[in-house]
C-alpha cells in the first residue's frame, strides 16, 4: 500500500467504521488495532461474565443465542435505531448473532462487572484505544480469529456469529452478575399491565404479557421477537430505564453522531413482571456500581427469577 493510500485508509477509519449495508455503518472491518490481546490467546478466564454486542436491525433478525443471556441491555444508537448487548453467566450457549460493533456507552455499563469479556466485531478507530485501556477483556475476529465465523446464507455485515464456547471455559456463574439486581417476590402495589410500549427515533418495542409463559413476550418494530428455531423470547423482568441520552463525539461515516446513554445517575424506571408494572426509582453512584432500583418508599425492588431486559429509553 502507497503513503498516499494509507493515509486515505486511516483518515476514513478515525470518521467511522468501515462496512455499508442497512443499520449504522460501523463494523469496525479493517480498522487498525493492535493485535495486544492475540498474543496470549484469548485470555479470558473463568470468573468473568461475557457481554456480546448484537445487531437489532431488521436484517439481523432473527438472532443466536439471545434467549440464553441472563441480562439484554437495549441502546439506542445512530439513526434511532437500537442494539442490544446480551451477558451470559449461568449459561454460555454454542453460538451468538449477529456480532456487531461496540460504543463509547458500553464501556460504562460494563464497568459494573469485574474484568468482563466483551465480544465485538469492532469499533469506529477513535474509540479503540479507550476500549484498550478500559478494565475488560475486548475480543473482535482480529484478537481470536477462531471463535467467530460468517454465516454465508446472510449478507454482511449481519451474518458475524460468536462461539462464546472458544471464549470461555465454562459459564462463570450468577455470583459474576454484580449487577445490583434482586430476585425474589416482586413489591406491593403496582398497576396491572398487559403490554408496556417503548419508542426509539427510528425502532420500537412492545412488551406483552404471557400468563402461560410468565413472562413478557417482545416485538421488535411491529414483528414478534424470536431466536433462530422461532421460539418467541418472553424475558421474566423488564426494566424501562429513563436516563438521559445525549449526542457524543462520535459518529458514522454518513455523519450521523453516535447517541451516548448515561447509565451512572439515578431517575425513574418501570419495572414490569407478574403482569403488573411497577414505578420506581434507579440509581447508580459509580460506573463500578450495578444499579439499585427501590419503590417510592426506598424499599429495594426484586425481579422474578429468569431473564431480564434493560431497555435504556430517554427521560422526558
Amino acid at each position: 500500500m502507497t503513503a498516499a493510500a494509507l493515509a486515505a485508509a486511516l483518515a476514513l477509519s478515525l470518521a467511522a467504521g468501515c462496512t455499508s449495508g442497512p443499520g449504522p455503518a460501523d463494523d469496525g472491518r479493517g480498522t487498525d488495532r493492535p493485535p495486544s490481546r492475540a498474543d496470549t490467546g484469548t485470555g479470558a478466564a473463568a470468573g468473568r461474565v461475557l457481554a456480546v454486542k448484537i445487531d437489532n436491525v431488521r436484517a439481523a433478525r432473527p438472532q443466536t443465542g439471545l434467549d440464553a443471556a441472563d441480562v439484554v441491555y437495549v441502546e439506542q444508537v445512530e439513526g434511532g435505531l437500537s442494539r442490544l448487548m446480551a451477558v451470559y453467566a449461568t449459561r454460555l450457549p454454542r453460538t451468538v448473532g449477529p456480532v456487531r460493533s461496540a460504543r463509547e456507552s458500553d464501556l460504562e455499563l460494563l464497568r459494573q462487572f469485574d474484568r468482563p469479556v466483551l465480544a465485538f466485531s469492532g469499533a469506529q478507530g477513535r474509540l479503540l484505544p479507550l476500549i484498550d485501556k478500559e478494565p475488560l477483556e475486548a475480543v473482535t475476529p482480529k484478537d481470536a480469529e477462531n471463535a467467530y465465523h460468517r454465516d454465508t446464507d446472510r449478507p454482511s455485515p449481519h451474518n458475524l456469529y460468536l462461539r462464546p464456547g472458544r471464549l470461555l471455559p465454562s459459564a462463570p456463574g450468577e455470583a459474576a452478575l454484580t449487577t445490583g439486581f434482586r430476585y425474589g417476590p416482586g413489591p406491593d402495589g403496582g398497576a396491572p399491565a398487559a403490554s408496556y410500549t417503548v419508542r426509539y427515533p427510528s425502532a420500537g418495542f412492545r412488551f406483552t404479557w404471557s400468563q402461560e409463559r410468565r413472562g413478557w413476550e417482545v416485538t421488535t418494530d411491529g414483528a414478534p421477537t424470536v431466536t433462530a428455531d422461532g421460539r418467541r423470547l418472553a424475558p421474566a423482568t423488564v426494566v424501562v430505564q429513563y436516563v438521559n441520552v445525549r449526542r457524543s463525539d462520535y459518529h458514522d461515516a454518513l455523519g450521523n453522531h453516535t447517541p451516548y446513554t448515561e447509565t451512572v445517575g439515578s431517575g425513574r424506571a418501570e419495572v414490569l413482571r407478574d403482569g403488573r408494572s411497577h414505578d420506581v426509582r434507579w440509581q447508580r453512584p459509580t460506573a463500578a456500581d450495578g444499579t439499585r432500583f427501590t419503590t417510592r418508599d426506598g424499599e429495594p425492588v426484586a425481579f422474578a427469577e429468569g431473564q431480564v431486559w434493560v431497555v435504556f429509553a430517554q427521560r422526558s
